[in-house]
């Protein structure tokens, strides 16, 4: 009759937790509870009524299949907006089934408010032995988790733990802001949330042409299919909750808005008993709690249309759902991939020009006077030995292939293309702080200003322990103080360190001089050094980054999930049954924490300076960069979906010193391609023999030009070629490339006039190059807006609504006042004139 009367009780609340002192709801998995525990449960019973009722709901085989995700708490109403991991010391299979059996973790729980727990049973060794007793460090961690987790309660948020889950030695405690928790934080951060009033967005001609232009580009979402609306947003107040449309309450703040929430209240929250405390990120980085984390929400259909519309190589044509990556992951995360997409769109252009340079020097390599006079055979000018001793003489012509390949990337068209590099940089970088722009006002940023990036944890703890050493020191006695001899083994430490360093370093110096050598004797070119520069971009741009990177990316989680099938001892179906029973909260442990985004902007910053700095040596570097980008996109989102745990959303209204970086490498790389024009290819020199030194103004005699004379009687003592017929006969003057005077001259082997000739041509060429570009890349700069016409119309149409807005709830406010008072007046003076004739 008891349990009759217990099943129709329904008034209560599901969770009663002042009424009966319960600081942690700690919730068992409905596989593990046995049938041995009937008479203790049926003994708790007769306690708690309310959470007896909850407990048999929980036990009826129809489970709520939302609490099976592990999305919501056991009531199936409550939505976990925030996990906490920590590590449980087991001890063995069998310890863990008796005490399943005796005593589960739910009525453990719920006795701590009414009685204290029960002696261990004399007669089990097992679970009365020492061995089983937590040792002083965990305790300490418990101890701080206890307070930490009874602070989080009396910031008024809502946890429920979960220690009996499919993953062995881990526990979860599961966050839940209520309502009111949600509005007093979204106002303390001042969030702008939509209000009721909505606005039309009115748009130009030429935007609908290119909309409907590019539509088949566009991902599948109904957003784009609907009209362009948008709400007037406004700083949340609960004072004016009459403002926003609080109609669907459980919606109003979305998931990701739900946890950043919460986050702001972890780190908020201290733990007294630990010194130093900074909140959750310290805990964190002195394994407190092991990990903190919201979940991958897949009941939404948010996270379905990203994996399909963006995580996914099938799309790599479409634009990115940039207002879907804002709605999940948050504003600074939507900026990076929406800052990659600019540049990636922008590479398009760069790339088609750079096609275009290459494809004219493939056409004019025929054409090429001076290819055609290193390569004409009947010239047979004999070069000078490469080294001392071993090297020998050798033809010209046998470096014809390589002058041929020089020509493809060393033309004239390449002073263009380092020209259209820097004006392309200065365009990329206007049509971001456009684009940015935008996506303030569209995610109504526009007057926020950025948050400090929170330190990580384990840069916290850190600083925590080294004040604790500093503490620990001062208030050591002065004999207790540490000695030299003390300090010795980490004094060596240090210059053991320093001399590998240093080693190191010239092992590196020797690397790069036997390269120089090796290039230098397999590639003898007379085009210059711009050959080697190109063949080592090549494998920059092509080897590391489109090959390596992209094959590491793919292929490395690949590898692991391989391994950890073949040591599993289940088979596939186990394996994936298996992985149905883990909860959301537990499948989400075991996926990659998120390291920041720091790695992402710095790869591409890497490769936007390799795209612009040397541009003038491989024109295909734009082209390398946009196929590796249109494939590092989909990876990224891939691994952003569904291989790394769910970030905390961070606002953000711009990239932050990244986008400084930008600037300061594209000024930098206007100075760095005036210079790789002017002294690694020979353009300057073929103008200065063009212009002075030819006799018709062509380019004939350019090659005898730039080659010195030696008489090979000059070789100093051992010096001299091992083999001085290699070529099959005897060599009295050899040549080699350079400007310097004949040895039958009056100042034999010294500079001559030509080469200050060239060199004063170069440096004229920097100055002139890097004014004029630069000068372009400011009127660029000056001539683009940095704010669209559109986007300053619309912010000020909002700021008069606003107005607008306030004007009308001022007046509805004066008008019940008004009326109030009238009423009131009429009122006394009812009474006043009831009362007369009363008295009367």
């Amino acid at each position: 009759e008891t349990q009759t009367a217990i099943m129709n009780n329904e008034q209560y609340p599901s969770l009663p937790l002042k009424e009966k002192q319960i600081n942690i709801i700690s919730i068992k998995a409905i596989e593990d509870i046995g049938h041995d525990l009937q008479d203790s449960i049926v003994t708790w019973l007769m306690f708690s009524p309310p959470l007896s009722c909850q407990l048999l709901k929980s036990l009826a085989p129809e489970e709520n299949t939302k609490c099976q995700q592990g999305l919501y708490f056991q009531d199936g109403k409550r939505r976990v907006d925030y996990v906490l991991t920590y590590h449980i010391k087991k001890t063995s299979s069998s310890r863990r089934h008796t005490s399943r059996l005796r005593d589960n973790a739910f009525t453990r729980t719920l006795r701590r408010g009414r009685e204290p727990p029960p002696p261990a049973p004399k007669d089990d060794a097992e679970v009365g032995s020492p061995h089983h007793s937590m040792d002083h460090h965990d305790d300490d961690k418990c101890l701080r988790r206890e307070e930490f987790e009874s602070n989080l309660m009396e910031m008024g948020l809502e946890l429920e733990r979960d220690e009996e889950t499919k993953t062995p030695g881990m526990g979860f405690v599961k966050i839940h802001a209520p309502w009111s928790i949600l509005c007093r934080e979204a106002e303390f951060m001042k969030l702008k949330m939509p209000t009721k009033k909505v606005i039309t967005g009115v748009m130009e001609k030429i935007n609908v042409f290119i909309s409907k232009l590019t539509d088949p580009l566009h991902p599948n979402l109904e957003e784009n299919r609907t009209q362009k609306v948008k709400h007037l947003s406004y700083p949340f107040s609960r004072e004016k909750q009459h403002l926003f449309d609080l109609s669907d309450k459980d919606s109003f703040f979305d998931s990701k808005t739900r946890s950043s929430l919460v986050f702001e209240v972890l780190k908020r929250t201290k733990c007294t008993k630990a010194k130093f405390s900074m909140g959750i990120t310290s805990l964190l980085g002195s394994g407190v709690y092991l990990a903190a984390y919201p979940l991958h929400d897949v009941s939404i259909h948010h996270y379905t249309l990203l994996y399909e519309e963006w995580a996914s190589y099938s799309v790599f044509y479409k634009y990115q759902p940039i207002g879907l990556i804002r709605k999940y992951f948050g504003e600074k995360i939507g900026l990076y991939f929406a800052w990659l997409g600019v540049y990636t769109q922008m590479l398009i252009p760069a790339s088609l020009v750079g096609v275009i340079v290459f494809l004219y020097g493939c056409v004019t390599v025929d054409d090429d006077i001076p290819s055609m006079e290193i390569c004409d055979q009947r010239k047979n000018i004999t070069m000078c030995p490469l080294c001392d001793r071993v090297c020998s003489y050798w033809n010209l012509s046998i470096a014809c292939g390589t002058a041929r390949a020089s020509h493809l990337f060393d033309n004239p068209a390449t002073v263009f293309f380092s020209i259209f590099m820097a004006l392309w940089a200065a365009f990329f970088m206007e049509h971001w702080k456009r684009r940015q722009m935008r996506l303030n006002y569209e995610w109504d940023l526009t007057g926020f200003e950025d948050e400090e990036d929170h330190p990580r944890a384990e840069y916290e703890f850190r600083v925590m322990q080294k004040s604790l050493k500093k503490d620990h020191k001062s208030q050591k006695p002065e004999k207790e103080k540490l000695t030299c001899r003390d300090r010795f083994p980490a004094y060596m430490t240090n210059l053991i360190m320093m001399l590998l360093m240093i080693g190191v370093t010239f092992a590196i110096v020797f690397g790069v001089i036997l390269y120089r050598i090796s290039t230098k004797a397999a590639l003898c070119a007379h085009g210059g050094c711009l050959m080697e520069l190109c063949i080592q971009l090549s494998i920059t741009m092509l080897g590391k980054q489109l090959i390596q990177n992209n094959l590491f990316e793919i292929g490395v989680p690949k590898l692991k999930k391989l391994i950890r099938y073949i040591k599993s001892k289940r088979g596939s179906f186990q394996e994936e049954e298996y992985e149905k029973k883990l909860q959301r909260y537990e499948t989400d442990h075991f996926l990659e924490p998120f390291a920041g985004l720091t790695p992402e902007y710095m790869e591409m910053i890497i490769q936007f300076g390799f795209v612009t700095l040397f541009v003038a040596s491989f024109p295909l570097a734009p082209l390398f960069a946009l196929l590796n980008n249109i494939i590092e996109i989909r990876l990224d989102a891939k691994k952003f979906v569904a291989e790394l745990r769910r970030p905390d959303a961070a606002r953000g209204k711009d990239i932050g010193i990244w986008y400084n970086i930008l600037r300061g490498v594209a000024k930098v790389a206007v100075i760095v391609n005036a210079f790789v024009i002017s002294f690694t290819s020979d353009f300057i020199p073929r103008l200065v023999y063009q212009y002075m030194y030819s006799p018709d103004g062509s380019m004939h005699g350019f090659v005898n030009h730039t080659l010195s004379y030696f008489n090979v009687s000059h070789f100093q003592n051992g010096t001299a070629p091992l083999e001085p017929f290699h070529l099959g006969f005897h060599v009295d003057i050899c040549r080699y490339k350079d400007y310097r005077e004949p040895p039958w001259s009056l100042t034999p082997y010294e500079i001559s006039k030509e080469f200050w000739a060239v060199l004063a041509a170069r440096l004229a060429f920097v100055i002139v190059f890097q004014n004029v570009v630069m000068l372009m890349s400011d009127v660029v700069d000056w001539i683009i807006p940095d704010i669209p016409k559109d986007i300053s119309l619309q912010i000020y149409k909002e700021k008069i609504l606003m107005m607008d807005l306030f004007m009308k709830e001022e007046q509805g406010k004066t008008r019940i006042e008004d009326s109030y008072k009238e009423t009131s007046t009429l009122t006394r003076s009812r009474s006043m004139s009831h009362t007369a004739c009363k008295n009367y």
